[in-house]
Order: structure tokens, then C-alpha cells, then sequence
């Protein structure tokens, strides 16, 4: 079993922001990307215009990234009209055919999220390894959950324990401040993505739990 101490090379993700203050917020912590969420369902739906608007108060260093849910190529269009993006991050049920297209039409990197239950859902990472930048080792979402993530649910990091994928990627599903060091010392996750593990409310960033999620994942 690979054990790896958390340390300063683990690079965070916040996802889900929908106000300057968030903004500020991931980027004063020191966190590496920022997360967009493009998907009606979620209560981090973010507009086109108002994604906009967050992008361009990003400072240099802190990667922006659209998260879509099975987008059909007008949307993509649209958001890449007008958002100032450094990456895409595909989460639904796209196929590696489309994620392959996807990356073709933005022109960007194309991270995909692969849901974990059981070790039958394991060989997915490999089918999408091969055509995507990154990959996103997620949790799979609770029989009949409205959003394909974002739940405050886990898995059995055990799972991936020692393992190990041609792409870069990173660890999600659960996480909060309490328990990502525990997580990166047993997975060997170099990057780890948090959403609803540093919000006082669906939907509602606190800067605090933002700031001692990231003090956690990288000390």
C-alpha cells in the first residue's frame, strides 16, 4: 500500500463558487482551481454572465474550471464565448468518445469524473484515462440523488489505495478539513476537490472552513 505524507505539492480545487467573496476567498487560501458549476439542478448553478463575471476576478495562478453535466455543443459554445476558462470538467454521463470531442471543440483541457461504489466501477478510470487530461476519482451518487456530485458523500478510499493512472488526478466525495489529510496519506491523491465540505449552507461558501481546508490538504 503507497502511503503519502500531506504536504505542500497537494494542489486544492474549490468547486462550486457563486460570489466575489468566494472568489476571494479560494484565492487568498491558496488554492490551485476554481470551480464553476454549470448545471441547473445544482445550488451552485452559476449563469453564463455571472460565471463571467467570477472568471475575470481570478488572479493569475488560480485556474478557472467549467463544470458541466452532458453539455451539447451550443452550450459549449456559448460558455466558451464568454468565460475566460483554463479547463473543462466533464461529470455526467459522457462517453470517452464525447469527452474526446469535447476537448477537441474547447481547445482545453478536459478533466472527467469517474463515480466510485464498488471495484467493478474501477475499470471506467482507465477507459477515460486515455482520453482525458485529468481524471476526477468522485464518489458515486446515492441511488436517485438529483446532482452527479457536490452530495457530502464518500467512498471506500481504499479502493484506489496504491493505485495509480497514466493522467494526473484527483481525489473527491466527502471531503472536508477533518478528513482530507487522513485521505491523501491513504490514496497518494496529489490533488483533492472539495464543494460541499466548505459551505455553511447548499450553495454557500465560508471562508473560514475554505481556508482550513486548505491549510489541512497541504500541511
Amino acid at each position: 500500500m503507497r502511503v503519502t505524507r500531506p504536504g505542500q505539492g497537494v494542489r486544492v480545487k474549490i468547486c462550486g463558487l457563486c460570489s466575489p467573496d468566494d472568489v476571494a476567498a479560494t484565492a487568498e487560501a491558496g488554492a490551485a482551481y476554481m470551480g464553476l458549476v454549470f448545471f441547473g439542478r445544482s445550488p451552485r448553478n452559476v449563469s453564463v454572465e455571472t460565471a463571467r463575471d467570477l472568471a475575470l476576478r481570478a488572479p493569475p495562478g488560480l485556474a478557472k474550471v467549467a463544470l458541466l453535466v452532458d453539455p451539447d455543443d451550443a452550450f459549449l459554445d456559448r460558455i466558451m464565448g464568454t468565460v475566460p476558462l483554463d479547463m473543462v470538467q466533464l461529470h455526467g454521463g459522457e462517453t470517452p468518445e464525447r469527452v474526446a470531442e469535447v476537448r477537441a471543440r474547447t481547445g482545453l483541457p478536459v478533466m472527467k469524473a469517474v463515480g466510485l461504489r464498488t471495484e467493478a466501477d474501477l475499470p471506467s478510470l482507465d477507459a477515460y484515462a486515455g482520453v482525458a487530461d485529468q481524471l476526477l476519482v468522485d464518489a458515486k451518487p446515492p441511488e436517485g440523488a438529483d446532482l452527479p456530485g457536490g452530495n457530502g458523500v464518500g467512498f471506500d478510499w481504499r479502493l484506489i489505495a496504491g493505485r495509480d493512472w497514466p493522467k494526473p488526478w484527483m481525489l473527491a466525495g466527502g471531503l472536508t478539513a477533518e478528513n482530507v489529510g487522513e485521505a491523501i496519506r491513504l490514496t497518494g491523491a496529489r490533488q483533492v476537490d472539495v464543494s460541499s465540505g466548505v459551505e455553511a449552507a447548499p450553495g454557500r461558501k465560508d471562508a473560514a472552513r475554505i481556508a482550513r481546508f486548505v491549510a489541512a490538504a497541504t500541511a
